[in-house]
């Protein structure tokens, strides 16, 4: 396939883009900075310059390909207002890009986050939260499957709290770097809430995967550690950059405390058994060893 990713100089969106590429694929990725196109021309994709808010030029990347993969999400997470904005910017792109493949039959695999369910790990059939911090992504990606009923082939892969790549990214990268700066590797709570937690590189043959061959109408956990111990995540965090480590409040993570407060364990049973994906990379505490001071 001839593949249109947005997002695909991030974690995970650099990842996919190898992925494809190296599973017979050829790939289309929208940059918005010199920076971003020499990056993935250099990974060998063609580019596509503009910015998640120029819809014509997402029209016109969804046109020219046989799929798409959404990825793109901004990088402001300083505020509730910030987040919104991102999440806003990210519900419209996802509906442009959708509209443009109505009654093509063509795929689009679209990123959630894993659903948090009270009192057990949360699994591919329960619905995303529509409500809270992050309820309008989990509307718009809603919107987004039920296009299935109108030829398009829409799956979404959810991810857990942390994607990693030696020792960066998701909620434990936040926690790192709040780390560094503050001096102390904090948890909120007890620290005893479990995090669900995949290797990037992982996720991204689960997006090929998806891409491929997911029904449409479906969704797929991203999850290769169920829940690691939040406490436990910082200990490496702290251990490895000389800090200690502590309890502080959930109002220091800013917008994302009451997320990071929440036990919220996932399954990818489903997932394994239904499109034979299988982690192979090192989990989450393992990968953290790799953090440097």
């Amino acid at each position: 396939m001839h593949v249109f990713i947005t997002g695909g100089t991030g974690t995970i969106g650099s990842a996919v883009v190898t992925e494809l590429l190296g599973n017979g694929h050829t790939v289309l990725a929208l940059a918005r900075s010199d920076g971003s196109a020499q990056t993935l021309q250099s990974a060998g994709a063609e580019v596509l310059r503009g910015d998640l808010a120029d819809l014509d030029v997402l029209r016109a990347g969804a046109a020219r390909c046989d799929g798409v993969i959404s990825l793109a999400f901004g990088r402001d997470y300083s505020s509730p207002e910030a987040l919104a904005r991102s999440i806003a910017e990210e519900s419209t792109a996802l509906a442009t890009l959708g509209q443009e493949l109505v009654g093509s039959d063509r795929p689009i695999v679209a990123v959630s986050g894993t659903p948090w369910v009270p009192g057990r790990a949360s699994t591919e059939a329960d619905p995303l939260p529509t409500d809270g911090p992050v309820g309008g992504r989990g509307r718009s990606v809603t919107a987004l499957l039920d296009l299935a009923s109108r030829g398009v082939r829409s799956t979404a892969v959810r991810m857990p709290r942390t994607v990693h790549n030696e020792g960066k990214g998701g909620f434990a990268g936040l926690l790192t770097e709040q780390a560094r700066r503050t001096g102390v590797a904090g948890y909120p709570g007890d620290g005893t809430q479990r995090w669900p937690a995949v290797h990037a590189l992982d996720a991204a043959v689960l997006f090929r995967l998806a891409l491929e061959s997911a029904p449409a109408g479906t969704a797929w956990h991203a999850v290769a550690d169920e829940g690691d111990r939040v406490r436990d995540i910082a200990a490496v965090i702290g251990r490895r950059l000389g800090l200690p480590v502590k309890e502080v409040p959930q109002e220091d993570f800013g917008p994302f405390g009451p997320i990071f407060a929440l036990d919220q364990p996932a399954s990818s049973a489903h997932t394994r058994e239904a499109l034979g994906w299988q982690p192979t990379h090192p989990g989450l505490l393992e990968d953290l060893e790799n953090i440097r001071p």
